[in-house]
């Protein structure tokens, strides 16, 4: 029978991550494998659904695309034995008040299994592994669809959504280690050697040393608050006929407490043009995140840091990850090419003139200069 695989995100920080066996256990630990057969009878005894299962791309965890004979189609994800499971359960619960406190923001749904449980446990190869269901979002992913310069403030003005429902989202996050929760970013200097690239890694390990003397310190002023971590293109989605609409956020499997300014910078990032002036695309994004979502300047002035420090976790990251397990080499550097950009765009530009094209658009201004 054909086994399915893959590898998904998930947790918050704790111990110093190093290449050796000190990393944490979910991104060490190989995902979960099942075959058709076990899939079959998973679908059919939980949730009384009979279809067809297909694997999507994931990190960490199993995740398939099932689509019934009814014709309604599911997201069932298998997480890794390794995973934390409370950190799971935490993301349950902010699926379940985002489906209450913004019903039209468009998030997956729990389905329950046929005795009313949000997840369980299913032994397989070994490992005890946490079984979820979730409805399935229509749409393209946004990396995949025709790029247009509306869609970064269409992505700025539902994340500022999104980030100002979760601020009401009473549950404390688990204690956990994810390796991508920007706050133990200094970490990650114990990760640089995997960069083969010596410029590219003194230019990682100088924005990471800044980090942690200056960005982090000044950090702890900053409003906090549960925040979704991973608004990236690959987990937003687009509806096919309108490439300018968004129609689905997937994945919070990063969801952290953290200030979140952090998170905002997590989705600027994506958005450093290849040529052109270089802050406009984010200027537009932080705007509309700005218009939903108010900041303050404090905040302002830490995002052209903080979208630097993204793109040092990402190659970072990804190096190591990508010489430890060579088979998803491909999907572990799929987002390299774009922090290397916004490395190579971004670190020579004035910090100030980044500051306050910011600050401009915020305020609804023409750029400076």
């Amino acid at each position: 029978m054909t086994a399915f695989e893959g590898n998904g995100m998930s947790a918050a920080s704790g111990p110093r991550p190093s290449a050796g066996e000190g990393a944490p256990a979910a991104f060490s630990t190989a995902a979960p494998r099942l075959d058709e057969a076990e899939i079959a009878a998973l679908l059919s005894t939980r949730y009384g659904i009979e279809g067809a299962a297909s694997a999507m791309a994931s990190e960490r965890d199993l995740t398939l695309s099932i689509r019934a004979t009814d014709g309604e189609r599911y997201v069932l994800k298998v997480a890794n034995a390794a995973e934390n499971v409370a950190a799971i359960r935490f993301q349950n619960a902010a699926l379940v008040h985002l489906a209450t406190a913004a019903p039209d923001l468009p998030v997956s749904r729990l389905v329950p299994t046929r005795s009313g449980e949000a997840d369980f446990f299913f032994e397989a190869g070994g490992g005890r592994h946490l079984v979820r269901l979730l409805t399935f979002l229509p749409g393209r992913p946004l990396a995949e669809a025709r790029r247009t310069a509306a869609q970064a403030g269409a992505i700025g003005a539902l994340l500022g959504e999104l980030a100002r429902t979760l601020r009401d989202f009473g549950h404390a996050a688990p204690a956990g280690d994810n390796l991508w929760d920007m706050q133990g970013a200094a970490r990650l200097l114990d990760l640089t050697p995997a960069i083969d690239d010596a410029g590219l890694r003194r230019a990682v390990e100088a924005i990471l040393v800044r980090f942690r003397d200056e960005v982090a310190p000044a950090s702890l002023r900053i409003h906090r608050q549960i925040v979704h971590n991973d608004f990236n293109p690959s987990n937003l989605l687009v509806a096919a006929e309108d490439p300018e609409r968004l129609s689905g956020i997937l994945d919070f499997g990063d969801m952290v407490e953290a200030p979140r300014i952090f998170d905002l910078a997590v989705a600027a990032a994506y958005h450093v043009p290849a040529d052109g002036p270089p802050f406009d695309p984010i200027a537009r994004l932080v705007a509309a995140y700005h218009a939903a979502f108010p900041l303050d300047a404090a905040e302002i002035a830490l995002i052209p840091d903080l979208v630097a420090t993204r793109h040092a976790m990402t190659v970072a990251i990804s190096a190591w990850r990508a010489k430890r397990h060579p088979e998803n080499a491909a999907y572990v550097l799929r987002n390299r090419a774009v922090a290397v950009r916004g490395i190579t765009r971004l670190v020579g530009e004035p910090r100030a003139a980044f500051v306050a094209a910011l600050s401009a658009a915020c305020a609804g201004e023409p750029a400076p200069g």
